[in-house]
């Protein structure tokens, strides 16, 4: 099989769950143990840092692999989906796998992976532990897909686990309370394995403590191990003054990724690196961790968060797509000078609508779109749904004319936004 013909094969013959939703979701680790076993336990030749959460682990894996990185470390990392181009999910050091190692590894192992009906996760998860192994990584930041008791990725045993925040998401999943939520998360914290916690939330924090006490596992609250002082900006870049709370060192910190929820994010990468420097055997310099966020994004190639697509008029998009995501996507549009806010948004089938429409922008004018994806709400659709909540505007079938309409009707001092969905993301990308 070519590149093409591999991918085809991964989209079409293996389930995938951004493709067909719950029917391709397959929980549980029997499969991918299996698979891995197969393959020589791969996951076990490097270093894993976890991360999961229901916002925010994107971000969070990208900071901690750009200051492993530039601390010298052959540093892997795994995170889902991607938004252009497959090989987004697995990179060494900032750079995709190749074309090449993705078509060996599929020819290679065909046939296993037909016999073990492994979902397209899985598959994905088990081809990033097989590279990472073959091209001698040192330590790799794995992101968990969905979940993460039952997630593929959880058969690996880190150096740390992170865990960056809980809201509502996949409830037919993962549970229909905060607390369900959180206990699906904190099923990556292994026995005697350290958790950082991202942000503290008395609806989930309870389940976290007894998850660790079972597990006598070193619990560590991000937000009580630093704080945020300041936060301004500088060019392209936001500016954090961080403070260590046990011994008041202060942290100066550029970071080359937008959007004020960052504050959050790093905060809870800081903790956790910081706690990689102090107990466990790597080792992180003040000058790997100050220059590795400095080019966060650009040394780990980071897309769709808060980016910018273009200016005059302003355009913007973000990858939020649940309650919690776009409640402080709004928050910054609400921070960000425009005449008039045009909104390209398009959302999948399985979000709660009910949730989130309402926390959008009244105000604006809308271009309700679709991406190309089975699971994705109709553009007309969603348009009715969104007038019961007073958002207007009109319905534009595709994602790059919905986006050529808001520029037709946009000023140079408006601002266009895109999101509601990673696909409509991609797409405008």
């Amino acid at each position: 099989m070519n590149y093409t013909q591999t991918l085809e094969f991964l989209y079409s013959s293996l389930p995938a769950y951004e493709r067909t939703g719950a029917t391709g979701y397959k929980p549980g680790l029997e499969r991918i143990v299996s698979f891995c076993r197969h393959l020589g336990n791969p996951q076990r030749n490097f270093f894993t840092v976890h991360v999961a959460g229901t916002n925010g682990k994107g971000s969070v894996s990208h900071m901690i692999a750009a200051v492993l990185q530039q601390a010298g470390y052959r540093t892997g990392l795994f995170t889902s989906p991607h938004l252009k181009d497959f090989r987004e999910r697995i990179r060494i050091d900032g750079e995709m796998i190749s074309k090449q190692k993705v078509v060996n590894f599929v020819d290679k192992h065909h046939d296993k992976m037909v016999e073990l009906d492994l979902s397209f996760f899985e598959m994905t998860a088990a081809l990033a532990f097989d590279y990472f192994a073959q091209s001698d990584v040192e330590v790799a930041v794995i992101e968990t897909g969905l979940g993460g008791r039952l997630d593929a990725t959880n058969l690996i045993v880190p150096i740390v686990s992170v865990i960056t925040n809980i809201g509502l998401e996949h409830t037919a999943l993962l549970g229909d309370t905060l607390p369900k939520i959180a206990r699906e998360k904190a099923g990556i914290i292994k026995k005697s394995i350290p958790v950082v916690i991202g942000e503290s939330n008395p609806a989930c924090d309870p389940v976290f403590e007894a998850v660790a006490a079972e597990n006598r596992s070193k619990l560590v609250y991000a937000e009580r191990v630093f704080s945020c002082e300041t936060q301004g900006c500088e060019g392209d870049r936001q500016l954090f003054r961080l403070v260590r709370g046990r011994d008041g060192h202060v942290y100066d910190v550029a970071l080359d990724m937008a959007g004020s929820y960052q504050r959050h994010n790093i905060l809870t990468a800081t903790a956790a690196l910081d706690f990689m420097h102090e107990e466990t055997p790597l080792s992180i310099s003040r000058r790997a961790y100050v220059e590795g966020l400095r080019n966060a994004a650009a040394n780990t190639a980071l897309l769709g968060r808060w980016q910018r697509l273009g200016e005059a008029p302003l355009t913007l998009c973000d990858t939020g797509h649940n309650p919690h995501g776009i409640a402080c996507v709004a928050e910054q549009l609400r921070r960000t000078p425009h005449e008039k806010l045009y909104c390209v948004v398009g959302f999948m089938k399985d979000k709660d609508l009910a949730h989130i429409l309402p926390l959008l922008p009244q105000e604006a004018c809308y271009l309700f779109t679709q991406a190309q994806s089975e699971r994705a709400v109709p553009a007309a659709e969603l348009a009715a749904k969104a007038a019961i909540y007073g958002l207007r505007g009109e319905a534009v079938e595709g994602v790059r004319k919905a986006l050529d309409r808001a520029r037709e009707l946009a000023t140079p001092a408006d601002v266009i936004f895109v999101g509601g969905s990673t696909y409509v993301v991609g797409e405008a990308l």
